[in-house]
């Protein structure tokens, strides 16, 4: 190991104690994005954010106001004209941290107990942010940095960002750079490393189905009106089959199929029946027959029903024939599906099978295309060696279920890749409760990113 590394490595050890004191000061700022109550906490986040780009000696450090919340950018040029451009990615804002009443101490206190910092942001995402900026910190204090950065840090993540792909498209020369590293991720268990190599994309919809002008009584009117709820429970029904497969005409044309290498890879992650079972509390798993529960919930495309309404709700009884009911549902997308293409077929699936004794309307909500990252790329390399510098066994490169709009919008708007990384734990209560980040993993965390900009300059 090169004696300025090992320097790094050092300051970041010696300097431990503080960077958890900076990041308590971050969490105590309650950034809440969907609140516009929190509106002065947002602003004084992101000056915060900036003050630690300048702290770090980064220049064309600048708080870009947007239509809701404001970005942070910045840079670093290196002196070596042929370096590689990482653009690091983040986000300071946080989710409410409601029900209060359940948290075990205050949400913006954020409090050691243990191995653990708990707080709202501790984990998701400004843990992982404070990782990235202080292993910069811990380099630039001791030795140069031979990487080219670019800085885009948001407000608005946990409420989708509405404004990023505006922002994207009107900064596209300060943003520019060969990948991106975003570290809003996790891995699998402290003593589980992982890269996340691929992200399913998303499309999302309503469906309204309408019978009579208004609701009915079911005895009067009852076997003569067809009711447009059970209606949309026989077309939900009907758009599985008994296998498990979505019925939607064409919805796995385009479907990207996993190679014996990739389900080989999968099959290494620690994500087997009983870990589903365990942490779902289900009696038993749902799917897509022919896949393991890991390829089903990182490879494998789905349909699902995240709501409905229709007629009387409310306690006891009360007999009617509803005039509406609705449905929100979401397909989550692998490569190289296209959340435009779901939307026709859906619709082909309804103009076939929906009957004519009621009228129907789809409203498409959102849509967000999947993502994926060669593992052999240089980046990907260097960042999978550094995690193995720290944890002394190789990384698992794992396909992570959900979605993150920055990371198609970069790919769409820019043509840049992204490493998505991070060292979160499933168990840090996301969004819930009594959020918590795993000190040690965090340092660990930190020493990892030092050794992933030495292997990425090297």
């Amino acid at each position: 190991m090169s004696g300025n590394r090992t320097a790094a490595l050092a300051y970041a050890q010696n300097h431990q104690e503080r960077f958890l004191e900076e990041l308590k000061a971050l969490i105590k700022i309650p950034s809440v994005s969907t609140q516009p109550q929190f509106a002065a906490q947002m602003n004084a986040a992101a000056a915060w954010v900036a003050e630690q780009l300048r702290a770090l000696g980064m220049s064309q450090v600048a708080i870009c106001p947007t239509e809701r919340h404001p970005v942070v950018c910045g840079e670093y040029r290196c002196p070596d004209s042929h370096a590689p451009t990482l653009l690091v990615y983040g986000h300071y804002d946080v989710q409410p941290p409601d029900p209060l009443e359940l948290w075990q101490s205050p949400p913006f206190e954020p409090t050691v107990n243990g191995d653990y910092l708990y707080g709202r942001g501790a984990s998701d995402m400004k843990g992982q942010l404070l990782a990235g900026l202080k292993a910069i910190e811990s380099i630039l204090k001791t030795d140069r940095l031979n990487v080219n950065l670019r800085f885009l840090v948001e407000g608005e993540e946990e409420i989708g960002s509405p404004s990023l792909q505006k922002f994207i498209s009107e900064n596209r020369e300060r943003l520019q750079a060969d990948v991106a590293l975003n570290l809003d991720s996790g891995i699998l268990a402290p003593h589980v490393p992982a890269i996340t190599i691929s992200l399913r994309g998303l499309a999302y919809f309503e469906l309204r189905v309408y019978g009579a002008a208004s609701d009915l009584h079911s005895g009067t009117f009852g076997g003569v009106v067809h009711n447009p709820a059970q209606v949309l429970c026989e077309l939900i029904a009907a758009m599985h089959d008994a296998q498990g497969r979505v019925t939607l005409p064409g919805f796995y044309n385009r479907v990207r199929p996993l190679s014996e290498a990739e389900r080989a890879e999968i099959a290494r992650l620690p994500l087997d029946e009983a870990y589903f079972l365990q942490v779902t509390g289900a009696p038993a798993l749902f799917g897509e027959e022919g896949y393991t529960p890991a390829e089903r919930v990182g490879a494998r495309p789905t349909l699902e029903v995240n709501g409905l309404y229709s007629g009387y709700i409310g306690e006891g009884s009360k007999t009617v024939l509803p005039a509406y009911a609705m449905a929100k549902i979401s397909c989550r997308l692998v490569p190289d599906q296209d959340p435009a293409d779901v939307y026709l077929q859906l619709l082909d699936y309804l103009q076939t099978h929906a009957p004519r004794t009621v009228r129907w309307e789809l409203i498409q909500h959102a849509g967000s295309p999947p993502a994926m990252i060669e593992p052999d790329r240089p980046e990907v390399i260097a960042l999978s060696q550094a995690m193995e510098q720290v944890w002394g066994k190789k990384p698992a490169f794992k396909r992570e279920g959900g979605s993150i709009p920055v990371v198609a919008q970069l790919q769409q708007l820019l043509g840049m890749p992204t490493i998505l990384s991070g060292f979160g734990l499933p168990d840090d209560n996301l969004h819930a409760p009594n959020e918590r980040l795993h000190l040690p993993t965090w340092r660990r965390g930190i020493e990892t990113l030092i050794h992933f900009f030495y292997n990425l300059a090297a």
